[in-house]
């Protein structure tokens, strides 16, 4: 079994993500064992990884949507809070908004929720691109579409760490160019993306740092330098996530 290395902090430089142990077991099925991140500030964290190898989970118990069963999170250099959750913003299996209201009137909804002017939304809405889309309401948006929408959620209030979910999923590749322009903006300005895929061609393309996990295990931990010193990234990803008939891991 490769042991993830932990990636070496500058010294004075907090993390902004760092699990121990962290653990999540459902019945007798192990979804996630014993993970060990580290998730360095101004950088996009790529945890990549097969179709049910924990990714989710993991993100899942990042936000206290899911209790750990063993482990700790720490995040922005504390124990786990509530309150650090008003410095993320998220986007976790899939687009979720009211379907018969605008993408600017969902943004609204959102922004009111946190105690945000109506304002806000003008500015993700430029971010993601949606600023055409006037009063069409969401649910006859793309696929592509709602994962914009989705995002721009996820923007509202400047947060300082986006914790992303198979945001690619629906878009075309315009659509893709265009996320990661946004993405490498947002982190030009000392914030954190972490993006979960399947995907080895887009993660490797925008990434500062990889998590590789399969089987509910990490795998991998370190830049794609290190992860494929031979340039074989293909190679070095299916050595260690294994082959699909391995990697069943369960997650909800």
């Amino acid at each position: 079994m490769y042991a993830a290395p932990v990636p070496q902090t500058p010294t004075g430089e907090t993390p902004v993500i760092e699990t121990r142990g962290l653990s999540k077991v459902f019945r007798r099925a192990t979804a996630v064992d014993s993970a060990d991140l580290t998730v360095r500030p101004g950088r996009i964290y790529g945890l990549l990884g097969p179709n049910g190898a924990g990714k989710s989970t993991t993100l899942k118990m990042l936000l206290g949507l899911l209790p750990p069963t063993k482990g700790d999170v720490r995040l922005f250099g504390q124990p786990w809070n509530r309150q650090a959750l008003s410095r993320i913003g998220a986007s976790i299996n899939g687009p979720s908004f009211y379907g018969h209201l605008s993408a600017r009137q969902n943004l609204a909804v959102h922004a009111h929720l946190l105690g945000l002017p109506a304002t806000e939304a003008d500015h993700v809405l430029e971010a993601v691109e949606l600023t055409g889309t006037g009063r069409k309401k969401a649910k006859s948006f793309s696929t592509g579409m709602k994962g914009r929408l989705a995002l721009a959620i996820a923007m509202l209030g400047n947060p300082d760490l986006l914790i992303l979910d198979e945001p690619q999923n629906g878009l075309d590749p315009e659509g893709i160019a265009a996320l990661r322009t946004m993405m490498r903006r947002f982190t030009e300005t000392g914030r954190t993306i972490v993006l979960s895929s399947h995907l080895l061609g887009e993660v490797s393309s925008v990434a500062d740092d990889i998590g590789l996990i399969a089987q509910g295990r990490l795998r991998y931990q370190g830049s794609l330098a290190d992860l494929a010193p031979d340039g074989d990234l293909e190679r070095a990803y299916f050595t260690l996530a294994g082959g699909a008939h391995e990697s069943q891991a369960v997650t909800p």
